[in-house]
């Protein structure tokens, strides 16, 4: 078979994801707060892009600024003042390499540059007699007195440089100190300690307990009991009966009082007592210090009854990112790109700006579209509670709006919805379906898990439900469901066995 060179046309289809379709899915998956940090970004990278102020009046995610009315000499409106003038223009100045003389009718041109750098000049010998925190004029930054959250390292270092005076001892108690986790536990083996340090085990161990005697109480405990009879011997509780008691707390933890009362050796009061003591103790001390703030949960949708017995669907416009085109300052600067690389710099900022724009203003609408859509096929959740929670899936939601499925997915990722039943993420309300028993509707399975939890918080110490017991009972409700997945719902709520509860629920009326 002979070897030839030919030329041949095929016809074929492919998905390209261009970048501007990888920037959409992107922007369309992140949080508000993830979307604010890369907006926030882009205005940086690009100077086409300006930030609209509440002062400025309300803008959607695709407003775009119209062109003012520029005369020949490229003159118009000034658009950026202060800061964010001097922060674009020397953007432009270093990205174009060009100078932009009399491009801002405001600026002076050197001279005035110059005599402007004079008055800061002279306004900063002005403040060095002002002392430091303070103004002359009596206006002052409260922030710059805010002090530091303390850490618990730092509260333990503290407690270190004055309880401790010999080098050795303070150089084994700090690197005890950085072992330590934010729940005041020690993470790490004091053997390896002394290893690296080169000291004995009897020395560390001696700082170690010097450690546990700071406060918090309970701090640099190795383990929860350990952490527990610190705090128990700072308040002169530790006794063998105690000692007992945590020496078994995973019998504790099964409610197995009638193991506990002799294992210790006390009283069904005294028992009491003892577990209500424990559970007046701190198992976590080190959360007290220096904890990471908690950032509260920002809904990207309000659902709102409406008079009519219906349900308003809006996005929270605080989470839209309010950005726009600056059109009249491409138009100036547009002008003095001589060279062919001032010209595609900045055709490629305009097209990132205009992009960036159009998939902000698509990423609110699909957003809403998606919300209002939920709101529909569950609105017996909405208006009667979560018993009426309908089973939901992806696909019942894409095929509704016309969508893909993964469009949905990315959608309903890290977004919360407001409603007068609280705040839900939009994941909440898709629910696998379980089977009715009757053959009529299917039930929600977070509706089927709301069930259970009634009926375990509705029984008493004699007459307490076994799994089997929950099930014929959701059977008689028409809600056909086996025993193993009835299990698995009331472990996934963290809720004991049926033995566990018994002795639980017995143990508390005898305490009464």
């Amino acid at each position: 078979m002979a070897l030839t060179t030919r030329l041949e046309f095929r016809q074929s289809q492919a998905l390209v994801m261009t970048p501007q379709l990888m920037q959409a899915i992107k922007l369309l998956q992140l949080s508000n707060l993830d979307l604010m940090a890369y907006v926030e970004e882009e205005l940086e990278k690009n100077p086409l892009l300006e930030r609209v102020s509440d002062d400025d009046g309300p803008a959607l995610p695709g407003e775009v600024s119209e062109p003012a009315s520029v005369g020949s000499d490229g003159e118009g409106p000034q658009e950026w003042m202060g800061e964010d003038l001097a922060t674009s223009r020397n953007a432009i100045e270093d990205d174009l390499g060009t100078r932009l003389d009399n491009v801002f009718p405001d600026d002076g041109g050197p001279a005035v540059a110059s005599a402007r750098a004079e008055d800061v000049s002279a306004a900063h010998s002005e403040w060095a007699s002002v002392g430091t925190g303070g103004r002359d004029d009596g206006e002052y930054n409260l922030e710059a007195f805010v002090s530091a959250e303390l850490t618990l390292a730092d509260h333990l270092a503290e407690q270190l440089s004055l309880s401790v005076t010999d080098p050795a001892q303070r150089m084994i108690g700090q690197h005890l100190i950085d072992m330590v986790d934010e729940a005041g536990y020690l993470s790490g083996d004091i053997a390896a300690v002394a290893d690296k340090l080169g000291a004995s085990m009897a020395e560390v161990e001696a700082v170690l307990a010097i450690l546990q005697g700071f406060d918090p109480a309970g701090v640099c405990a190795r383990n929860l009991t350990e952490c527990l009879a610190i705090q128990l011997k700072e308040l002169n509780r530790y006794d063998p009966a105690m000692e007992a008691l945590l020496g078994r707390l995973d019998l504790l933890a099964k409610r197995d009082f009638a193991s506990l009362r002799k294992l210790c050796g006390v009283s069904d009061e005294d028992l009491a007592d003892m577990v209500a003591e424990i559970k007046r103790l701190n198992p976590k001390p080190g959360l007290a210090f220096g904890s990471a703030s908690v950032q509260p949960i920002v809904p990207d949708v309000f659902v709102r009854a409406a008079p009519d017995g219906t349900f308003h669907v809006e996005l929270n416009s605080d989470t839209l990112p309010k950005i726009l085109l600056n059109q009249v300052y491409h138009a100036r600067v547009s002008k003095n790109a001589a060279t062919p690389a001032d010209k595609t710099y900045l055709a490629e900022k305009l097209q990132s700006a205009t992009w960036l724009i159009r998939a902000l203003d698509q990423r609110a609408r699909t957003i809403l579209k998606v919300s209002a859509e939920i709101v529909k096929q569950q609105d017996a959740f909405f208006a009667h509670g979560v018993q009426h929670l309908r089973p939901l899936n992806l696909k019942t939601i894409a095929d509704a709006i016309s969508m893909h499925e993964s469009t949905v997915s990315r959608v309903t990722a890290n977004k919360y919805m407001a409603t007068a039943r609280g705040i839900f993420e939009l994941k909440y309300f898709f629910t696998s379906a379980i089977a009715a028993a009757n053959g009529g509707e299917a039930h929600s399975a977070e509706a089927v898990r709301h069930r259970i939890k009634h009926l375990i918080d509705s029984e008493t110490p004699n007459d307490i439900l076994s799994d089997d017991t929950i099930v014929e009972k959701l059977r008689e409700a028409g809600i056909d469901i086996a025993r193993r997945t009835v299990a698995k719902y009331r472990e996934g709520m963290r809720i004991a066995s049926s033995v566990q509860r018994r002795r639980e629920k017995q143990g508390a009326a005898l305490s009464r």
